[in-house]
């Protein structure tokens, strides 16, 4: 959680981004790699003049801030921080996909996502993110761990 805290403080002091809305928190389990603890999960509605490339180099020096090392695929870690929507936009390149290119597939993004703009149709889907969230096939385990209300408090206190 500290490290939660921490990086969304840092994003937020950045001159070109500023946090619109947080969702609540959620501890949900392990993809991929099973053999590691649960993890917390949450969204966050930026606005920002940064191109989507830039914001992702931003995310990636936070991350690397707050502990972030890359070794197992899908393997424990401080903090993960994906850009899941920007705008309207559908862009793909080698390093950037966006929608996530795993947004559909996954309810612990899915979940938090909706809380903040359910209506909001995924580029390329066709379909809006509470559509998803009923569709998707994903049925890990995800439970409410904090408030989006008693999560902003929290934000606040730093």
């Amino acid at each position: 959680m500290k490290a939660i805290v921490l990086a969304l403080s840092s994003l937020n002091a950045s001159p070109a981004i500023r946090m619109r809305n947080v969702s609540s928190l959620y501890e949900t389990e392990a993809v991929g790699y099973k053999n590691q603890a649960d993890f917390i999960n949450g969204v966050v509605e930026l606005s920002t003049s940064l191109t989507p490339v830039r914001l992702l180099r931003r995310l990636q020096q936070v991350e690397k801030m707050v502990g972030r090392t890359r070794e197992i695929r899908w393997g424990p870690r401080t903090i993960d921080l994906d850009i899941l929507l920007y705008d309207e936009l559908f862009y793909a390149s080698k390093e950037l996909t966006i929608p996530h290119r795993e947004l559909q597939n996954r309810r612990f993004a899915l979940a938090p996502l909706a809380e903040i703009a359910q209506d909001h149709v995924v580029p390329g889907t066709g379909k809006s993110v509470i559509q998803l969230l009923k569709e998707t096939a994903d049925a890990s385990r995800i439970r409410l761990l904090m408030t989006s209300v008693d999560f902003k408090q929290k934000l606040q206190e730093v």
